[in-house]
């Protein structure tokens, strides 16, 4: 099944509930000022009127029509744009994540040179559809590949993001594209995500360095690097324990491996991918501005996308930090994990095939 269809299918929540708002929004149209009545006519003589004519039969519709069925399909229901309605596009953008500011900016985009225009629920949902892909275009870019050997990517978020995961599917993937990938299972707290690291590892014949539970993941970042330098691995992906943004300690220890890192490689890690939950809405926002003063933040990653309402926080994300969206994920399959289309995810947030 293609990405898109895919995406389209499992963003169910969010479009339908988005498309189904937008609709709402059409269909509440005020009703229309009843006319006035017309003044009574002045009494006249009686007069006989002669028969009236007999009402030519219905026209037929013509072939074309038949075929297409033009003439039993009801017009979509249409509305004025005005102020009224451009409050509730406004409330209902707010209530689907896209935050604030995000909301406004694309209302008002969407009413420029149009107030007064009457508009279908369609024309609405392409009008939203071609604001989002704005917003989301300039963000939309792959993991970038560099020369550098090894490509050392760090890969953070908190607990229950999915990080494990994303790393599995992305080193699968690379394996797959022809780059030898090295994996270091920096949670040396949690023995399951070691171990579900290294079911990825056989999975993709990628291999998994571990450390004793509860060691130092930073001694272990270190020692990846050499071992992955010393083999001439193309990439080397780092998993973090996962860390709430309130744990001052926890963050202060990722900072710490960050440190190391750069001790073995000034320039490294090239890559330091965010991992985020899309379930966490407008959370997200709070968990990017976190990380990216801790651990200098170059691209995300948004996950869970098939289980939750909430969708527009991408475009909230987008339009608020402008960091690079270089892959989504709808479901726990490998191939439910691919490269960000702005174009295919903002028809898809809006119910649009």
């Amino acid at each position: 099944m293609a990405f898109f269809s895919k995406l389209r299918e499992r963003l169910g929540r969010s479009s339908t509930k988005i498309s189904s708002d937008l609709d709402d929004i059409v269909a509440e149209a005020p009703p229309a000022a009843a006319p006035e009545a017309a003044p009574a006519p002045a009494p006249v003589e009686h007069v006989v009127e002669p028969p009236a004519p007999t009402a030519a039969p219905a026209a037929t519709p013509g072939l074309v029509g038949r075929l297409f069925g033009r003439s039993s399909q009801p017009e979509e229901p249409r509305r004025a744009l005005d102020d009224a309605m451009l409050e509730d596009l406004e409330d209902m953008l707010v209530q689907a994540d896209l935050g604030v500011d995000t909301a406004l900016r694309v209302s008002a985009n969407i009413a420029e040179g149009r107030m007064g225009r009457r508009v279908s629920s369609t024309e609405l949902k392409e009008l939203l559809a071609t604001e989002i892909a704005r917003i989301l275009a300039p963000v939309a870019r792959p993991l970038p590949i560099y020369a550098k050997k090894p490509q050392v990517v760090l890969v953070v978020g908190v607990n229950g993001a999915g990080k494990t995961t994303t790393i599995g599917k992305l080193a699968s993937q690379f394996r797959a594209a022809g780059k030898s990938v090295v994996i270091a299972a920096g949670d040396t707290f949690r023995a399951a995500a070691v171990e579900q690291l290294q079911v990825w590892g056989d999975r993709a014949g990628v291999p998994v360095m571990v450390a004793p539970q509860g060691s130092d993941p930073a001694s272990l970042a270190w020692d990846a690097m050499v071992r992955a330098e010393a083999e001439g691995a193309d990439l080397l992906m780092i998993d973090t324990a996962g860390r709430l943004q309130n744990r001052q300690d926890l963050m202060e220890e990722l900072a710490k491996i960050v440190r190391v890192i750069r001790k073995k490689d000034p320039e490294a890690p090239h890559n330091t991918l965010l991992v985020l939950d899309a379930t966490t809405g407008q959370n997200a926002l709070n968990q990017v501005e976190t990380f990216r003063k801790l651990a200098d933040v170059s691209g995300l990653v948004m996950t869970k996308l098939d289980g939750t309402a909430r969708g527009g926080v991408l475009v909230a994300l987008a339009d608020r930090f402008g960091l690079p969206i270089h892959a989504i994920g709808v479901g726990e399959q490998i191939d439910d994990l691919d490269a960000f289309d702005a174009q295919d995810f903002a028809r898809a947030l809006v119910g649009l095939s």
